[in-house]
């Protein structure tokens, strides 16, 4: 998606000119905005999609534009049955002939009906579709659309909605210095497709004959990457739309087509955005730069800021590109993404990609546009979309449609670089520039070396002292990156280390300075303590390289990269596979890029392109491929990332080009399936033949049965043996066990899925194999059986709906019959008094800090949980607590402006756990704080409660309980333990918790 930040940023540090308090030097204060930018020359963090969710473009009162949805089938899957006009979707391996006789006759009897739903509400239409969607957009009154709801001739009208890019920074490689020779590119295997350093031969190897169309902010045509004359295929229907600064001649071949859609932008008489070309010319450089990622030509000599970087090539270098200019200033509607899609399928592409989502996610199945991605897949064009990059909120996919291949980001470039403090601590960060290396320089914090008030502590423009900050080393907190590397360099600074106090993504860019950037808030307080500790005499040693500390190891999910499952439906499963999407260079427009032609971004905006261009390579390969086959080839042929192999996070693994080519086995949905889907209204999924199981909310007290179809395209005859990985306290079982398939053939296994001693309530996930002499397929399997809550979203450390009051309960449970219950009644959490000397005002929590106090707890075995809390009586104190198992992260609670802490684990593995207090402001010179923690054993007797339950519970139908103690307590708070149990099956519960105070 785009390479845009809007909303990223989660709590922050306080505003430029702003203080977070009066008492002290106030840094960071929580809750407070972070002000974030588009990476178009300003910051570059992981897109963020330009839109919190998808904004609508339809008023208080019900007017606006909306998308009205035809009854009758598009041109793309009209098979017949209106008289007099025959079918027009197309076979199997063809693709849509929009000029055939056929296609003619049925667009003009789509038109007429058109303009007879449009005349009937007296409404004028703004776009017209009728390749991949049979409808059109208009500008309603509340009353015109209720009216259309009401017509017989319409399916759906849907206010249109704004979308945006997903992206953050460019395609990097690892840079050479200016006088070194070009190096192979870093990353995946020099020599697979994308990466090959030498100019290619063309054939199906490199995409040759396919094009691929591009939904985006448009093209920089001059790029050295599109630089190439090409014929247009002949069956190519597309069209070069010229428009403010591009004319006919920019569709050269290797850009065969141009078009742009601002309709619904312009239909209320406004404009497109200050900066914007109302053409097909890109201002951003995301379009640009997911094209070339795609497609783009073989550039050995890649100059930036007079600084060379390795060869560069697209995945499928002899790919045509089509481009369909939907998003204006990062921003687009869906009703001109559809007149995209529509257009592109029409013109005749077989590839398509679509960098742009909404930044937390789907919120409903069957969109229109993913109705028209259906469509579009239906007549033999593969769909590639970015998952989006919000992974710090888990369960927040983008394009999450079955028959679309949505893809995760995977770091492939370490592009590390190393600083040693004064102390001697190594930090590993990351850096696109080249850095100063040598022996220790002066270390200085920008909010000491300039104006707290004009934005010092983040190094705004302006706000530095050159004398104080010559020759040396400046830590600035993040905020316009840009921004702050251009003031370091202006005011004489040697390098800038850019620490991020709230620690979210590993992003690097490229600043033409040499900027080190530590992406961790773990790091940020590491850094940030060490200065504050050393305000006159801090020093520091910057040099390029690093441990391979800074992830797991390559490749690796991206932290940026959005995670399962699928929040709309239980039985699909995204991402589907996560590609090269961190530190990614590629072609870009000047215009927003400080005047380069290459530049490196992040997100999973490249990551999708990276997936178009192989599906080009695939198809072109094999030109009967249907898109399920291709998508289906590609995930069952990828492998593990470094780090993780969970498929909430990796989807089936990452992208193996080269194994895609010749998968043995595929497993692909039906055209009916995928229809069956798209009209439901709460579909499911688990029953698509998709090369994957995802079963999110099951009934663990009972079996589940799947089908399979495996179809043999290999050349010869095999025998496939199943196997299960993974899976740990579950049973699995597949039916027949193998299968021999000769050449073209299929067979359809049951696979069986049963809870054995899995936890309830949380994910499992492993894998099935189908391993053959020549041959092997893997499917990604996650289940969470559904004990007493069910969650939207995946496994983020937090346990929701297990804390509850003892006096008023809530269950919702997963399952039907009998109940019964127990409980471990109540145990007091034992209090303890503390006062620390208070650290620095504002600051970063770092466990070695001042300002924080260090407390240990033993948790045995067979503990149901454990709960700590903390408090002051000074308003004027912020606290946050913070809970830890070794050096794990186990819990956080930083609540902003609020001392009422609370951190817990729900049936936590047993050891030491250490809690931290944290006096991110402190009220005066000593903090006086209470502490409190309970340690529920699972089978413990504390004092007796009495649980009340219903006798009986029906899946999905909450119920209410109460856990009352048998006889007063003594004041103070109470945790306890609850159990279920039906038919045999035993349940965990809630922790209560109850209080009794003096006056009760």
């Amino acid at each position: 998606m785009i390479t845009g930040t809007t909303g990223v940023a989660g709590p922050a540090s306080a505003a430029p000119g702003e203080r977070p308090g009066t008492s002290g030097p106030g840094y960071f204060s929580a809750g407070s905005d972070r002000k974030v930018t588009l990476t178009d020359g300003a910051d570059r963090r992981p897109d963020s999609d330009h839109a919190d969710s998808p904004k609508s473009a339809v008023d208080a009162t019900g007017s606006g534009v909306y998308i009205v949805e035809l009854a009758e089938d598009p041109l793309t899957t009209y098979v017949g049955g209106t008289s007099g006009l025959t079918r027009t979707r197309p076979a199997p391996g063809t693709r849509l002939d929009v000029t055939s006789a056929p296609s003619q006759a049925y667009r003009r009897h789509l038109d007429a009906q058109r303009t007879a739903v449009a005349t009937a509400v007296g409404v004028h239409v703004t776009a017209a579709y009728t390749a991949a969607f049979n409808g059109f957009s208009a500008t309603l009154t509340a009353q015109q659309a209720t009216a259309l709801r009401a017509d017989k001739r319409v399916r759906a009208v849907t206010a249109a909605q704004a979308l945006g890019t997903r992206s953050t920074s460019a395609l990097a490689t690892t840079s050479a210095p200016a006088t070194s020779a070009p190096a192979t590119a870093a990353g995946p295997d020099p020599s697979a497709a994308g990466h090959t350093p030498k100019p290619v031969t063309p054939g199906p190897a490199t995409g040759a004959g396919m094009v691929i169309g591009v939904l985006d902010t448009g093209i920089w045509p001059e790029s050295a990457s599109f630089a190439k004359k090409m014929p247009a295929p002949a069956n190519w229907h597309g069209t070069c739309q010229t428009g403010v600064a591009f004319v006919a001649e920019h569709c050269n071949g290797k850009i065969v087509g141009a078009r742009y859609f601002a309709d619904t932008w312009l239909a209320g008489g406004g404009s497109v955005p200050e900066g914007e070309f109302l053409s097909p010319r890109d201002a951003a450089g995301h379009g640009t730069h997911t094209a070339s990622t795609a497609a783009g030509l073989p550039v050995s000599d890649v100059t930036i800021d007079g600084r060379r970087f390795d060869p560069i090539s697209g995945v499928a270098p002899d790919a045509q590109i089509a481009v369909y200019k939907v998003l204006w200033g990062g921003v687009g509607y869906d009703a001109d993404i559809i007149a995209g899609i529509d257009a592109a399928v029409a013109d005749g592409v077989q590839v398509l990609n679509f960098s742009i989502g909404s930044q937390l996610g789907d919120w409903e199945a069957n969109t229109p546009i993913g109705m028209a991605f259906l469509n579009a897949t239906l007549s033999g064009v593969f769909v590639a979309a970015s998952a989006g990059n919000t992974g710090i909120v888990s369960g927040a996919i983008s394009n999450a449609a079955p028959w679309v291949t949505t893809v995760g980001a995977a770091v492939t470039n370490l592009d590390e670089a190393t600083l040693k403090l004064g102390d001697g601590t190594k930090l590993v960060g990351g850096s696109l520039d080249a850095l100063p290396g040598g022996g220790s320089r002066p270390l200085v914090f920008g909010d000491q070396a300039g104006s707290p008030d004009l934005g010092a502590v983040y190094c705004e423009p302006g706000s530095l002292d050159a004398a104080k900050i010559k020759g040396k080393v400046v830590a600035c907190a993040l905020n316009d990156t840009f921004g702050s590397a251009a003031e370091v360099k202006a005011k004489g600074g040697a390098a800038m280390v850019l620490f991020d106090p709230v620690g979210n993504y590993r992003v690097n860019s490229i600043y033409n300075f040499p900027v080190v950037y530590l992406p961790t808030e773990k790091q940020a307080g590491t850094v940030f303590n060490y200065l504050i500790r050393h305000p006159t005499d801090a020093t520091v040693s910057v040099r390029a390289g690093g441990d391979g500390s800074s992830v797991p190891g390559v490749p690796s999910v991206a932290d940026f990269s959005s995670t399962g499952p699928d929040k709309v439906t239980y039985g699909v499963f995204k991402p589907d596979l996560v590609a090269p999407g961190s530190d990614i260079l590629a072609a870009v427009s000047p215009a927003g890029n400080f005047g380069r032609q290459y530049d490196a971004y992040s997100g999973t905006s490249m990551a999708s392109p990276y997936v178009a261009g192989a599906a080009a390579v695939l198809r072109a390969t094999h030109p009967d491929w249907s898109p399920g086959r291709v998508a289906s080839a590609l995930r069952t042929t990828a492998t593990d990332t470094v780090g993780t192999t969970n498929p909430l996070d990796q989807g089936s693994g990452f992208i193996n080009l080269a194994g895609a080519s010749d998968p043995g086995l595929v497993i692909e949905p039906t055209a009916a399936e995928l229809v069956a889907f798209s009209e439901t209204a709460q579909p499911d999924g688990k029953e698509l033949n998709l090369p994957a199981i995802s079963l999110r909310e099951y009934d663990g007290t009972r079996p589940v049965t799947l089908t399979r179809t495996l179809t043999n395209v290999g050349k010869a005859r095999e025998t496939y043996r199943s196997s299960v990985s993974g899976l740990k306290g579950m049973r699995v079982t597949v039916t027949p066990a193998s299968v021999t398939l000769a050449p073209g053939a299929s067979a359809t296994v049951t696979i069986t899925v049963s809870r054995g001693s899995a936890p309830w309530d949380r994910y499992v996930t492993g894998s099935i194999t189908w391993r053959g002499k020549a041959h092997s397929a893997r499917i990604p399997v996650a289940a969470r059986p559904w004990g007493i809550t069910a969650r939207p979203y995946g496994d983020d450390g937090e346990e929701f709906g297990r804390m509850a009051n003892g006096a008023f309960g809530y269950v919702q449970p997963g399952f039907t019959g009998p109940l019964a219950g127990r409980s471990t009644g109540y145990t007091p959490m034992r209090r303890t008094s503390y006062s620390m000397p208070a650290g620095v005002y504002g600051g970063v929590f770092d466990p070695k800090a001042s300002g924080v106090k260090k407390v240990d707890f033993t948790v045995p075995a067979n503990t149901a949980g454990i709960v700590v809390e903390a408090n002051t009586e000074d308003p004027n104190t912020n606290l946050d607590l913070y809970l830890y198992k070794g050096d794990t992260l186990i819990y956080s609670s930083d609540r902003y402006w609020t001392s009422a802490e609370q951190a817990y684990k729900f049936l936590p593995e047993p050891g030491r756990y250490t809690a931290y207090v944290f006096a991110q402001v402190p009220g005066g010179p000593v903090v006086d704080f209470e502490l409190k923690h309970a340690i529920i054993g699972r089978n413990a007797t504390y004092a007796g409660a009495t649980l009340t339950l219903p006798s009986t519970a029906e899946r999905g139908q909450g119920f209410n309980f109460t856990l009352k103690p048998n006889k007063p307590l003594a004041e103070g708070d109470f945790w306890g333990y609850t159990e279920y149990r039906t038919n045999g099956t035993v349940i965990p519960g809630n922790l209560v918790y109850t209080q009794q105070s003096s006056w009760q």
